[in-house]
């Protein structure tokens, strides 16, 4: 690899919730909280509705720096040794994670979702729609 270019993202919002702890994944998950966006983005969620699903790109900002003793992991729910990139733990070498969420309501700069598996205060990155997959 030669070009190591190196990026800066700055969080477009925060989680908030009251658990104290969630589970490690959004598909096991029934936790509610909100996505709180800073406002200069508000327009940028004007279309998202109630009943859809979204995607969340968000930091594991609690995660330790990552070494490379961390490129196998033994999962708590799985027992064997597995490499990072086909696991989804938090402990990564950039500390990137991804949920699908259900949105329950809408307004102004807040999404009510369900299906958290982000600690309350973790830094939003992103928001994309989520399409399903059809075969053409």
């Amino acid at each position: 690899m030669e070009n190591k270019t190196e990026f800066i993202f700055k969080p477009i919002g925060y989680v908030r919730n009251k658990s104290v702890s969630v589970p490690r994944h959004w598909s096991v998950s029934d936790i509610e909280g909100e996505l709180v966006i800073d406002s200069q983005y508000k327009d940028g969620i004007k279309d998202i509705k109630a009943k859809e699903k979204i995607c969340v790109i968000f930091c594991f900002h609690k995660s330790p720096p990552f070494s490379q003793e961390k490129l196998t992991q033994k999962p708590p729910h799985i027992d064997a040794e597995k490499g990072v990139f086909s696991i989804c733990s938090p402990y990564r070498p950039n500390p990137i994670g991804l949920s699908v969420l259900e949105v329950l309501e809408k307004s102004e700069n807040v999404i009510k979702v369900r299906r958290l598996d982000m600690l309350d205060g973790t830094p939003i990155l992103d928001i994309k729609p989520y399409v399903e997959y059809k075969e053409f």
